[in-house]
This record gives C-alpha cells, structure tokens and sequence, in this order.
C-alpha cells in the first residue's frame, strides 16, 4: 500500500437515495428489523466463506470458528455488528454499498404510491438489507477486508445516508466486516443490551452461525443456600451466545413454534410478512434430504421480471451452497422460497451439474409435488386464504400446465376462473366446482377467452348457452390463450371453446332442436351461397350459426387453425403470424339478416354482407385493419335507408 492513504468521495446510485430515503421515513413502526438484516447478512457472509473454504483452506487464515459478533459502546452511541466471514474488497464495497445490483429497480419504485403504510410493506418485498442501518443512524462505518487478502488491503465505507459516501484505504488484521451504527439521539434506546439479545433471540435465534455479545465479568456470589452453603463461583468476562445456532429445518418439527416457522421464512426472504404456509420434511430411503418449503402471502413486485432469480437456498450437509438454486423448483413455482439441505449432493457441486443429476430431478419433482399438496390443502381448508393467494399468483399457476405436463390434473385443480355464473370478473370458479354444476347432458366443459373481462361476458358467442342455461368459463387474461393451448380435459371432461368449430351441444339438444337446426339451415341455403358468393377468399366458409339467439352473425376459428387471441398475442411479441381466415356464421332468424336477404340489387347485398362481417369481427376481436373503410360503409347503408 502507498504511503498516502487513499480515500475517495462517491454518489449513490439514484435508486439508493430513494431506497434510504424511503427506509428512514416508512419503517417507522418496526425499526428493530435493522438487526435482523445485518446479523443476516452476516450470517450469510460467514456461509459464504465456508463455501469457498471446501477448496482453498487457507481462506480460514488459522480461524475457522465463524461467528457474528454484536458490542455496544455507550459512551460513544454506537453498536458495531462484526463477522469473521468472506469480507470485501474496496471495489466490492463500493458496488455492494454504493449501487443496488438488482434489474428492475426502476419498476419497483414506480410501485411506490406515497402511503406510508403501503409502501413499506413494497419495501419489505424488496429486501433492505444493509440499508437498515439508517433507520436508526444517522451515520454508518463499515470496515472490512477480503478473507485471504493481505492485511494492507482493508477498506473503510462511510456515509450519513444522504447523497454519497466516502471509501478510505486502512490496514485490517481479521478478515470480515464490522458494521458500526453511530445512533441517533432519538435512537439510544437500542444502546441496552438486554434489548439487544432479546431482538437476536426474536428474530435471529434459527441463524446456524453463533451470535455472540459481550458478558461483563461476574464475581464470585452466594448460592440458594446464603452465606453458609456454597458458592456461586466467578464468571470471567468473555463472549456469550445468544443465539440457538441450529439450523432451523435440521430440528424436530414439534420442537419449531409458528412463530419461529415464520421468523426464518422472513429471514430467507426478507419479506416482512409471515408466509401464507409451509412444509417441513425430511426424506430417507433412496435419497436423503430435508426441506423446508414456504408459500408467500404476497408476490413479490419483480415476479414478471424474467431476468430475476429464483429458486432454493440450498445446503449439502448443512453446509450452504447457494442462493437461487432454480434447479429444484420449476418456473411456474418461481414464488417460493425456501431451504433444501441434501446428504445425497457433493459439497463441490455447481450449477452445472446440478443441471444434469438424477438426484436432483428427483428432488425437484418431489419438492414440486409437495408445493401443490400445501396448495391444495390451503385450498380445501381455508378457501378464503387461498382466493387471496390466486390474484397474487394465480398467473404464474397459469403456467404450469405447459411447462409441467406430469402434474398438469393437479395443477388444473388449482386453478380459478370467472364464469357465467358469477356476476362479478373475481376468479373464484374452480374446473371442479363447474363440473358439479354441469347440465343434465352435459359432457364438456365451456370456455370463452378474450381481451377483456366485459368483452368475454358480453361475447354474442354466449347466446344459445345462456339461453340453454349452461356455464360457460371466461378467460380475459394474456396467460389463459397460452394455458388453454396446454390444457385439454380436466377429470376426463374435454375443454371446449365456444369460439371454435362446429358447435355441438351433444345431449344439451334434443330432438326438436336439432329438428329446427336442420330445417333453418335448409331455408338458408340461397343466402348462405349468396354471402360466400359476395365475400369470396376473405373468409374461410360461411355457414348458418347455432350460436346466436340476439346477434346477427360472429366469427369463428375453425377447429385446427390458431384462435383469434392467439394470433393477437404473437403479433404483439412480434412473432410472423401465418394468413388468418375465419369462419362467418349468420343468423338467418335476425331482423337485419332478413332484411339483407330481401335485397336484390347484389352491389348492396354485398356491402351488407361485408358489414355483417366487420360488425362480427369487431365483436370477437375488438379492432378492424380498416375501420375508416367500415364506418364510410355502414354510413352510406344508413343514408341508403331513409
């Protein structure tokens, strides 16, 4: 190191002087979580250092005792959070401290909405981790040095939470981090030790690494029998655990109360709310693991974002391994968090062999397996728990069908839509619970899917089935098109859509129905042919419908081409989208279709037949190529009318 000591001044990243702000004005309420975030990203640093220590011992530098360690100095106003454990570089320092290393940031503060309360729960999403800090300092020093690095290579971080800081060249002898708070006045209160231990013991007691604080020295005192009976003998001053340190999911299931369940459910995932369930288990037989699986209340703000990790924490031997381990959790899961610990996996393993172990498609189909059973349970016990689960992550369930065709009838009971027998767009209606309501006849399950909730309710495609009084299910978000392409029968019952093919009710008709199906089909034969006649290669067919009872005509897909929202949804992503031509259905028992039909002059039926199917093409898709085209049209049908 060169003789002069080197410090430079820094700003923060944008995203960081809003995080600090935001964390110093909405965690008010709860601001002893700002020692539950250090004591575990200490925690976490001292399980990074075991990691990288199964292949360089020397990391260790003669201290393999890893540890947290937490002082106080009252004189000074200040708390210090130390760990022996990986340490960081000046250049580390600076990224860690100084920027926010997550994508989207700028989608998560868009969030943001100006309540307090809120807002605060939005930040718990997003993990505050060392920012804690200034809840509760009005300035922060942070001293490290890199695990293996010469003692000439420490660094000091320093900053009041504003818009910079500061990074000084120092000399640090042991590898690791202190983290010293200087409180503020209003703040001192967490200068008491027993408060201090009583926090480590609420929220950090499951941590597996020791978290230790300073025990004054006891004398020598009289035991429970007085003066005369023996002595209580002296206590030299030394450092106390304060914690359990046992892993959490390496002890009994009896022994672990809900509330310490849910303690390390915030301590993997930094949320600040308890999670919606869990499941513990420990396998033996063919492989030998434990798991500790957790379901969220809420999703996290970045869920959508495809570039954000996901997956386990996983420990070999209960040594920690990684963060994110995907491998175990399939993508339509990517919400849940939580903890495998395996004897079956070397301690050397990386991603990359985990991408091809039969252990670990093994423990992956069974840790699945066991997320859709904790699902279906909350599902059947307490319903209203489970509905507010679906609108957080109902969309990302959606997926599972085409990504996991093993589990896909488990997964389709899981699933929630709205449907023609509920009045409201709330997604409550499960494919079982439609079944038990199906018609006397009925062997089909019935599905719509469109742009919106109100265009699915009101699609003129719903006619002959309100009239017959069967449900039909109403899919309007972007993911159903895709789930329905993957989803083709639930309990032996075929999905059908009711915008596809030929329309066949089975048994819902009788035989006076199909009777007067045929005879209107046979009196439409002349318009039929003169309206295929008039639109020629613009559309696929025409054919009389049996759909609709109030509209004049609609457009259907044909049985084995792309459905319309299909369609939309590629050309959306930009993807080529082969010709699409549909199918035009008319209602012959329609006051417009008759009087179309009396027209003679072919130029007019023509315009007519044109602006059926504009009309029937708006319905169904909610937009035309050429709508300037279709109002001249329909305005110079109206000016011929009068």
């Amino acid at each position: 190191m060169s003789e002069t000591v080197k410090t430079e001044k820094h700003g923060f990243q944008t995203e960081v002087g809003k995080l600090l702000h935001l964390v110093t004005h909405s965690l008010y309420s709860n601001k002893e979580i700002f020692l539950r975030e250090l004591v575990s990203n200490a925690a976490d640093a001292a399980d990074k250092l075991r990691f990288k220590a199964l292949s360089d011992n020397s990391l260790y530098e003669s201290d393999g005792e890893l540890r947290v360690r937490i002082s106080v100095d009252k004189e000074q106003g200040t708390i210090t959070i130390s760990d022996n454990g990986i340490g960081m570089t000046r250049e580390q320092a600076i990224e860690h401290l100084g920027t926010i290393a997550k994508s989207g940031t700028s989608e998560f503060f868009g969030q943001l909405t100006g309540d307090e309360s809120k807002d605060s729960q939005l930040i718990g999403q997003f993990g505050v981790g060392f920012y804690s800090a200034f809840i509760v300092a009005d300035r922060v020093t942070v001293l490290s040095r890199a695990a293996g690095h010469d003692a000439t290579t420490g660094v000091q971080w320093e900053s009041a939470g504003e818009g910079d800081f500061e990074v000084t060249d120092i000399e640090k002898s042991t590898r690791g981090t202190d983290i010293i708070l200087h409180l503020r006045d209003d703040e001192k209160e967490f200068l008491d030790e027993w408060k201090l231990r009583s926090i480590v013991n609420k929220y950090s007691d499951h941590i597996s690494i020791a978290v230790e604080m300073w025990k004054e020295e006891v004398p020598e005192r009289d035991g429970p029998d007085g003066p005369e009976g023996d002595k209580i003998p002296a206590e030299p001053a030394h450092w106390e655990q304060v914690n359990a340190a046992k892993a959490l999911w390496t002890r009994e299931k009896s022994d672990i109360s809900d509330e310490e369940y849910n303690e390390f459910y915030k301590h993997i995932s930094h949320d600040f709310e308890d999670a919606l369930t869990w499941g513990h288990n420990r396998v033996e037989g063919t492989h030998d693991y434990t798991s500790l699986l957790y379901v969220p209340k809420r999703a996290p703000w970045d869920m959508w974002n495809r570039e954000t990790k996901h997956g386990l924490k996983l420990y070999v031997q209960r040594v920690f391994i990684m963060d994110d381990a995907e491998q175990f959790m399939p993508t339509y899961l990517r919400f849940v968090k939580g903890v495998l610990d395996s004897n079956d996996l070397p301690l050397n393993v990386s991603r990359e062999l985990l991408q091809d172990s039969k252990v670990t498609d093994a423990m992956r189909k069974a840790c699945t397996k066991r997320v859709l059973q904790m699902l279906e349970k909350t599902a059947k016990k307490d319903p209203e728990a489970y509905q507010a689960f679906w609108k957080e992550f109902g969309n990302a369930l959606k997926e599972g069908p085409a990504e996991d065709a093993s589990n896909k009838e488990k997964i389709a009971g899981l699933l929630r839509f709205a449907s023609t027998h509920n009045d409201n767009s709330e997604q409550t209606v499960a494919l079982a619970d439609y079944i038990e309501r199906m018609k006397e006849g009925q062997d089909k399950i019935y599905y719509i899917v469109a742009d919106s909730y109100n265009a699915a309710k009101n699609s003129p495609h719903l006619e002959v089935f309100r009239k017959k009084g069967v449900e039909v299910l109403l899919m309007s978000e972007r993911v159903d098109e895709w789930l329905i392409s993957h989803l083709n029968e639930f309990d032996a019952k075929q999905l059908v859509s009711v915008t596809r093919g030929s329309l066949d009710l089975g048994d819902l008709d009788d035989d006076a129905d199909k009777e007067a199906q045929k005879a209107i089909e046979e009196a439409a034969e002349g318009l039929v042919s003169r309206v295929k006649a008039s639109l020629g290669d613009s559309v696929k067919d025409v054919r009389v419908t049996h759909r609709l009872t109030d509209s004049p005509a609609c457009i259907v897909t044909d049985e084995n081409d792309m459905s319309s929202q299909m369609v939309k949804l590629m050309k959306a992503a930009g993807q080529p989208v082969p010709e699409q031509k549909f199918i035009l259905e008319v209602n012959p028992e329609h006051d417009l279709v008759k009087h179309m039909d009396a027209e003679q002059a072919e130029d007019t039926f023509a315009e007519w037949s044109q602006l059926l199917l504009d009309q029937a093409t708006l319905s169904e898709q909610g937009a035309l190529d050429n709508p300037a085209e279709f109002v001249a049209r329909l305005n110079k049908l109206l000016l011929a009318a009068k």
